[in-house]
């Protein structure tokens, strides 16, 4: 059994913003501790902050490398992750660099494409910069087979996979006269933003009624476009998992994620899932069994329609918490130097840091 251990997590990704980020991390900090860890989070909320430019719902970190710093001293953490490749991230990166710590890093989101649909930034040049943050640490995690093939493709070879996980519990079939729609109910959730590619899901043709679960800053030229479709904001716990398992079928119409805990989401609510064959759901929705895949959503969505929920739930099951967090765990690297000589011991429960 691995030794309780301080770990410290850095993200420009945390509460209250919402997004599968921050619930992965946040579920990953609770099983940590539950496994006898102790964990600090470092995040925006810690810092004077200003808004993301083009996404003011997500708070920039100002300048804080000398908190950062100070937080580190006092932590004195065995073991540290650096989750997103903003402000904190490179800070904290390069507080380990200078001190030639060991540390994780892990890739969530696909910011080149992210980048390119908002500003004329090339995709060979967004990559250059995450290959150059990445190859510093000793394991950037991934989340899925298509995205570590991918990053491998682009040079990334420093690679482990780390799954996601869903609450089972929360998230489970309940009653579907919860949501008083016409059938079938196609459901979005997530958030309202241009790489998620909603206009995809509300363009699509249905026979019933449309409901987007989430927020952003398109949500409202999506309301004036397709006032059709009823809007239900952000969502949260049961009330999230009430409307979800409601919904006769999930649309994911992102063509970016990595990966998309969305899905697991509703599968195990029992609710299949339509989604374009890219990264990410390929590697989430068996086609025909627990979703559909196809180039056209609206084909996908009336397919999975079909689909036995009761697939979905089994599918599910099999990605709990528990298992995901101990893949990170034994991911997890000790911070501090140790002698040459144990470099194949490098894992935190095998060498005590200093």
């Amino acid at each position: 059994m691995r030794r309780n251990m301080r770990i410290m997590i850095v993200s420009d990704a945390w509460f209250p913003q919402t997004n599968g980020v921050v619930n992965t991390l946040a579920q990953t900090a609770a099983w940590l501790v539950r496994f006898g860890h102790e964990v600090k989070i470092i995040a925006p909320r810690d810092f004077r902050t200003f808004p993301c430019p083009s996404y003011p719902e997500i708070r920039i970190a100002v300048r804080p490398m000398a908190g950062l710093a100070r937080r580190i001293a006092l932590f004195r953490p065995q073991a540290l992750h650096i989750a997103t490749e903003g402000p904190l991230g490179l800070a904290a990166r390069r507080y380990c660099l200078r001190r030639g710590w060991r540390f994780t890093t892990s890739y969530h989101t696909q910011f080149p494409q992210y980048l390119k649909s908002r500003w004329p930034i090339p995709l060979w040049l967004s990559y250059a910069a995450l290959r150059r943050f990445h190859a510093a640490a000793q394991r950037c995690m991934v989340s899925t087979p298509s995205v570590e093939g991918e990053l491998r493709q682009r040079g990334f070879r420093n690679l482990v996979r780390w799954r996601r996980g869903v609450d089972t519990e929360l998230f489970r079939p309940r009653s579907k006269e919860f949501l008083q729609l016409p059938r079938p109910i196609a459901a979005y959730v997530g958030r309202v933003a241009v790489e998620k590619n909603v206009d995809a899901f509300l363009r699509m043709p249905w026979r019933g009624a449309k409901i987007v679960i989430g927020d952003g800053p398109e949500r409202a030229r999506l309301e004036l476009q397709h006032p059709e479709a009823v809007y239900a904001g952000f969502r949260f716990g049961e009330d999230l998992a009430a409307h979800l398992a409601a919904a006769d079928v999930l649309v994911f119409p992102s063509l970016t994620d990595t990966f998309g805990l969305v899905n697991l989401e509703a599968m195990a609510c029992g609710v299949p899932v339509a989604a374009y064959p890219v990264t990410g759901p390929i590697d989430v929705v068996e086609d025909g069994v627990t979703g559909a895949l196809d180039t056209d959503l609206g084909s996908a969505a009336e397919r999975a329609l079909t689909l036995d929920p009761r697939a979905c739930r089994a599918r599910a099951l099999q990605s709990s918490w528990d298992a995901c967090t101990r893949e990170f765990e034994a991911n997890l690297v000790a911070c501090r130097p140790g002698p040459r000589t144990r470099g194949a011991a490098e894992r935190v429960g095998l060498e005590r840091a200093a």
